[in-house]
């Protein structure tokens, strides 16, 4: 069986979206600033593609409520800036959930579908 020029660009398609929905679960979950070590290590893809990952997310947010903000080497999902002062006043400093909760989240996303005996 031959794999066609198209099939092998789906592919790599389909890999580079997977990757940059982990990534973006790790962000989302993390709340706070995570080293390209750090996401290399939860999301269990290749620094070369997370790094392109990364950059995909910052361009898809780029233009809405949230942003990808980049300091050094270390990312974060956050308000975009002209939005913080609206949010801050719906802060409390309490997290909607635990930290446990905010783990099992973690998981569910990255592990997907997974079964609730697994959790």
């Amino acid at each position: 069986m031959e794999i066609s020029k198209e099939s092998l660009e789906e592919i790599d398609e389909d890999i580079d979206l997977e990757n940059m929905r982990k990534v973006e679960a790790a962000l989302f979950i993390a709340g706070k600033f995570l080293s390209v070590k750090e996401l290399v290590t939860l999301t269990d893809v290749n620094p070369i593609l997370l790094k392109k990952a990364l950059e995909d997310l910052k361009n898809r947010y780029d233009s809405s409520g949230i942003s990808i903000v980049q300091r050094n080497e270390f990312w974060k999902m956050d308000v975009a800036e002209e939005y913080i002062g609206m949010v801050s006043k719906l802060a409390t400093g309490s997290s909607e959930f635990t930290k446990a909760e905010q783990e099992t989240l973690a998981i569910i996303a990255y592990k997907q579908p997974i079964k609730q005996s697994v959790v």
